[in-house]
């Protein structure tokens, strides 16, 4: 190969990217949007190279279909299974187990599996409480059903969507829609057949704790104070007094006579005799009664969910949703107290649960949170939950969207119409997402507003950012000089050791980083491979978009795994132990029926 200055640049670009992939340092939109800028400045590839990732049907067609799958959710069909589902795990497991990855497995072969994960998390939770079964049992299953489903269509996931559009951008043409059905519905068999004769033994049975307050462990944290009548708190604001300003203390409530103030704002002041209900470490109780002559009472006060849910305060778990607002930003930074009247009293990030300095935790996906807030505002989070962007899960039974069934049967009609005129190619699949988007604005669905809000631009800029990096490799001779290392090695062993190659290459690459980005990093390393060994580039085109599309070892490789990870008290060697095994039989198979169904 050839090391021109283009190559040497675009390699550079490439593992400056990949190592912020991985360490998650800056949000994966961000780093694609300085690949983008870096091979622009660079003069790799002009401008209108650069942003042409922003025109591609593939960006297009993401965008659009975020909305349609909106709309679906919206009408409240999906969650109409829940109920059904409990009598059925209730009644015998593995058939509801069965049953859970059919159904989620279908319906995200047409809709964007994130969200559906992301309402299913509270209605399967619900499901174990409902038949006395660890929802840790069910939650993996939930990610893998809808990454199987994945698979099966051109628009089950943003993965597949990519690849197809690199294609069009090489020459090469688009995928129908049903393009990768056949290799995908066995992957979707498959993977169920695992699970239900492997998986479900691997899965880890940690049955939740019925209170809250247990799980967290916050009992200890928990406690009230009495403010004596020499105290220097006396007339003092909340907001000015040492507990807050100093000692980071959260003043939950505060009792005055026959008096309760629930989650007082920061200009209350504090008189002699409140009793103060406070958030904090037993060891700043001391310190705050050897300082400011405070009495107090280390006794933790019984918290029970449902006594809480009697009075002016509920407690709440929220799980941060892939995309969310809070990713990436502490509850300081989102003014969350004020936001939302609510007061977080611990939270699960990864496999620790937090109790102090809440407020400066950075969040991510996945991470959940445990909170109190004022009664009369839980409407107000369930309505944010339902948005087109929530910024995170709900983990209790309420707030189940109520069925729409006349829009269920306009939004169905409208998703069989964009399907029937792609598979037909009266209309390209971009054509035909903007069509069915139209008519849910003009059937007033949906309006303009939950248009625009229900897109997820993060995925969109990511999309954009990666396929101006696929431009400047095929520019500037990097994929071809790769494609080449690639055939000096594998290619004296025919196109199927390049094929396995190819997936097992694409498969460990996107359990360390984002799914999309790899399918980006190596679809035009698979294409320029193909022409120089003089095969159909589409075997290997499926071997990438598969690979990209099935990362099942990690709880960070694709984000329905990323969201089930702490809802589910899950450790990050569960994926491994479950995935592995999958993953090797997803690689073989790949190596089997992929010649088969898409020959060289």
């Amino acid at each position: 190969m050839e090391w021109t200055y283009e190559a040497i640049i675009v390699l550079i670009v490439i593992f400056g990217a990949v190592i912020l992939f991985v360490t998650e340092w800056l949000s994966v939109d961000l780093v694609a949007m300085l690949i983008m800028v870096s091979l622009i400045v660079s003069g790799v590839i002009s401008p209108k190279q650069g942003i042409a990732g922003f025109s591609n049907p593939a960006t297009i067609t993401v965008a659009f279909m975020f909305v349609i799958s909106y709309a679906l959710l919206k009408t409240g069909a999906l969650q109409r299974i829940g109920p059904l589902l409990a009598g059925v795990f209730s009644k015998n497991f593995n058939v509801g187990l069965l049953l859970m990855i059919f159904f989620v497995g279908i319906s995200s072969a047409f809709i964007n599996n994130t969200p559906i994960v992301a309402m299913f998390i509270p209605v399967i939770i619900s499901i174990g409480k409902m038949s006395k079964i660890s929802h840790s049992k069910l939650l993996i299953p939930l990610s893998y059903a809808s990454i199987f489903g994945g698979t099966c269509t051109l628009i089950g996931t943003s993965t597949n969507v990519l690849v197809s559009g690199i294609a069009f951008e090489s020459g090469l043409g688009e995928f129908s829609m049903f393009y990768t059905a056949p290799i995908g519905i066995v992957f979707l068999l498959v993977g169920a057949l695992y699970l239900f004769l492997f998986g479900k033994k691997l899965l880890p049975d940690r049955s939740i704790k019925s209170d809250i307050e247990s799980r967290f462990g916050i009992r200890d944290y928990i406690t009230q104070i009495e403010i004596l009548a020499d105290s220097d708190f006396i007339g003092q604001k909340i907001m000015d007094s040492v507990m807050v300003r100093e000692m980071e203390l959260d003043i939950i409530e505060v009792i005055r006579g026959k008096m309760r103030f629930t989650l007082p704002s920061g200009d209350f002041e504090i008189y002699a005799g409140d009793v103060l209900k406070i958030k904090c470490n037993v060891e700043k109780i001391s310190e705050l009664k050897d300082r400011l002559k405070v009495g107090y009472n280390l006794s933790a006060l019984r918290i029970g969910e449902s006594e809480i849910q009697k009075g002016d305060t509920s407690l709440l778990e929220l799980v941060i949703t892939s995309g969310s607002e809070f990713e990436g930003k502490s509850l300081r930074q989102m003014d969350f107290r004020r936001r939302f009247r609510a007061v977080p009293l611990a939270i699960q990030h990864r496999e620790e649960i937090l109790h102090e300095h809440l407020h400066e935790v950075e969040l991510k996906a996945g991470d959940l949170i445990l909170i109190e807030i004022k009664t009369h505002w839980v409407e107000t989070l369930k309505s944010l939950e339902s948005s087109p962007k929530s910024p995170f899960v709900i983990l209790s039974e309420a707030g189940i969207i109520d069925f729409k069934r006349k829009n269920f049967i306009v939004v169905m009609s409208i998703i069989t119409l964009v399907i029937a005129l792609t598979t037909f190619n009266f209309l390209p699949i971009v054509a035909s997402t903007i069509l069915g988007v139209c008519l849910l604005v003009l059937g007033r669905i949906i309006t303009m507003k939950e248009l625009y809000s229900s897109i997820e631009w993060k995925i969109v800029f990511l999309l954009a950012g990666v396929i101006s990096l696929g431009a400047a490799m095929q520019t500037s001779g990097l994929a071809d000089g790769l494609a080449d290392g690639l055939i000096n090695v594998f290619g004296q062993y025919g196109p199927l050791a390049l094929l396995a190659a190819l997936y097992f290459t694409t498969s460990i690459t996107t359990e360390l980083m984002s799914n999309n980005a790899t399918a980006a990093l190596l679809a035009p390393i698979a294409i320029s491979a193909a022409i120089k060994l003089d095969v159909s580039p589409y075997p290997f085109l499926i071997a990438v978009m598969l690979a990209a599309s099935t990362s099942l070892m990690t709880p960070i490789g694709y984000q329905t795994n990323t969201m089930v990870y702490t809802a589910g008290r899950y450790k990050f060697f569960d994926f491994f132990r479950i995935g592995a095994g999958l993953n090797l039989i997803f690689w073989l198979l790949a190596c089997l029926l992929i010649p088969v169904f898409y020959p060289f």
